[in-house]
């Protein structure tokens, strides 16, 4: 990777992984690229910003012939509960926005990392230590965009020999930027309003188990991938990859160790609900972990320790 595009740089984790891009590659071979959230300072003033809406393939290419861009982190997407309530939307931003970043890079030649997700699984799908090669029959317009990208980007490596990787992200949890209309939400919201109020009210019910991951493990997991000897990758789109599973009370009870006043109670949102019930409990990651090394570094008490130092300092100064 030499010059970088990172599409959705000013989302949940776009932002955060621009920023280590530039660090580890530079700042000026790093292109962030957002189409209707301001960037935030840091963003704007650390490197190249370029307004790239995925759904007009001219921006994409003019962007990409622009900057000479040879590796595309395209995070451009509309997210689970969102591309529940707008599925047209959802198709438009995740499939055809994907066909272009790809056509794009297959005429210019790029690497393109896609993150996929544990959206991808469906009811059907075994839903404890699921594997890596499985049945994905999701029952949600954001699960059938993913299986479908993961599909079109196996195509573009096959057929035109485009460098295409991706991972199945579980839930994202980040002291840094408020994630932007997941199943998955909660595990962030409970952060600060244990913080902030000391209580929380949960749209997930109990027993909920889903897999989720540490931002900082998130943008390791793409990183590694997109460095790693693509001889020794079986697989490509995508990976299995977690670091935790827990559920609602699981996450609560950490939380306590710290904040010991803090309590929760539930109203159950039925569609939030109903996607999640959909997904796997935990993820098989094995693929990932023998083909390019994948390893998390945070567990659930690590991270949760992080989480509330972070946020306690960031919500006092403001």
């Amino acid at each position: 990777m030499k010059n970088i595009l990172v599409t959705g740089s000013v989302g949940q984790i776009g932002s955060e992984l621009t920023m280590e891009l530039r660090k580890r590659y530079g700042n000026d071979n790093v292109v962030a690229g957002g189409r209707k959230t301001k960037p935030s300072e840091k963003l704007l003033n650390s490197g190249p910003f370029e307004v790239v809406d995925c759904t007009d393939i001219d921006v994409v290419n003019d962007v990409v012939r622009k900057h000479e861009i040879d590796t595309i982190l395209h995070l451009a997407a509309i997210l689970s509960a969102v591309a529940e309530a707008n599925p047209q939307l959802a198709w438009d931003v995740n499939i055809n926005g994907l066909y272009n970043v790809l056509e794009v890079a297959r005429e210019h030649k790029c690497a393109v990392f896609v993150p996929s997700s544990i959206g991808a699984f469906g009811p059907s799908t075994p839903l404890d230590n699921t594997p890596q090669d499985t049945i994905q029959r999701p029952n949600t317009m954001y699960g059938v965009t993913k299986v479908a990208g993961e599909l079109l980007c196996d195509y573009y490596y096959k057929r035109f020999s485009v460098d295409t990787r991706g991972v199945r992200y579980p839930g994202i949890i980040s002291n840094e930027t408020l994630p932007g209309g997941g199943t998955t939400d909660y595990a962030v919201e409970i952060f600060y309003e244990a913080i902030k109020n000391k209580k929380y009210t949960c749209n997930l019910g109990a027993g909920t188990f889903l897999d989720m991951m540490y931002m900082p493990d998130a943008i390791k997991a793409a990183i590694d991938l997109m460095e790693a000897d693509p001889a020794r990758l079986k697989h490509r789109n995508a990976f299995n990859v977690t670091a935790m599973s827990f559920d609602p009370e699981i996450i609560a009870a950490e939380i306590r160790k710290m904040i010991p006043d803090f309590t929760m109670d539930y109203d159950v949102d039925p569609v939030k609900q109903g996607i999640a019930d959909s997904w796997p409990n935990n993820m098989d990651d094995s693929a990932a972990r023998e083909e390019w090394g994948w390893e998390p570094e945070y567990t659930l008490p690590v991270m949760t320790k992080d989480m509330i130092e972070v946020l306690s300092k960031k919500l006092v100064q403001k």
